[in-house]
């Protein structure tokens, strides 16, 4: 009987993320299989001709359609990146992403989840914080079990536009989110990345549904984490 609901709320989880899911508003939610126009995402020139995919040849990308432009944007392999639109911690615990990590053996493994999390609507929880963080514990949990010599480190959730933010009011709960999952990092004994100086002074880093990026965020992002590789 316990599987037999677990196998149910998991359904749901499936369900309700792409109904309202991740990186969305609830109508027609972007994911990186429907990007900006193609002028908003033509990739950046890196002004230091930073070669990434060497940097981050052994590390692995763990998240949703936001990480997942990570190599939607050719910035890094895909094999470097694993993710996909409407990921939750849950669905990533439960939907063979840590086998997926294993399978790739990376040295460094860096999770960006959350997003979608903070949208789980009331059919599935009453406290969506609460709810993702036991299952962002357990997912820590088993990439340390299946890949004991990597290095773990948990990105924040990113920021949206305000405007982003009038559409979808829980995106106000971005900030709360993450100081758990700060709290969480030094709990597990991981790394744990604050992204926020990416963000200031810098408001055309966004797609223009104000909740994705566009190129430069990523290699912004990745100079800031180029350290933690070496």
């Amino acid at each position: 009987m316990f599987m037999f609901k677990r196998i149910i709320s998991t359904l749901v989880v499936v369900t309700i993320v792409f109904t309202f899911g991740a990186c969305g508003n609830g109508e027609n939610p972007p994911s990186v299989t429907s990007q900006p126009p193609v002028n908003e995402t033509a990739p950046t020139e890196k002004s230091n001709n930073t070669d990434y995919k060497t940097i981050f040849q052994h590390s692995v990308f763990l998240g949703d359609s936001i990480t997942e432009a990570l190599s939607y944007h050719d910035i890094l392999d895909e094999l470097n990146v694993v993710a996909g639109a409407g990921t939750t911690t849950e669905l990533a615990l439960e939907g063979g992403d840590v086998d997926k990590l294993a399978e790739r053996n990376p040295q460094h493994v860096f999770i960006m989840l959350g997003s979608d999390d903070i949208l789980l609507p009331s059919q599935v929880t009453d406290n969506p914080k609460q709810y993702s963080l036991k299952f962002y514990a357990k997912l820590i949990d088993s990439i340390k079990e299946k890949l004991p010599k990597a290095s773990i480190t948990v990105l924040p959730v990113t920021p949206v536009t305000p405007e982003a933010e009038k559409v979808e009011p829980r995106y106000k709960n971005i900030n709360d989110y993450n100081q758990g999952l700060k709290e969480l990092a030094s709990k597990k004994q991981v790394g744990f990345v604050d992204l926020s100086s990416i963000f200031a002074d810098n408001p055309n880093l966004y797609s223009s549904d104000g909740v994705h990026f566009k190129p430069e965020f990523y290699t912004r992002m990745l100079d800031l984490l180029k350290d933690r590789v070496k």
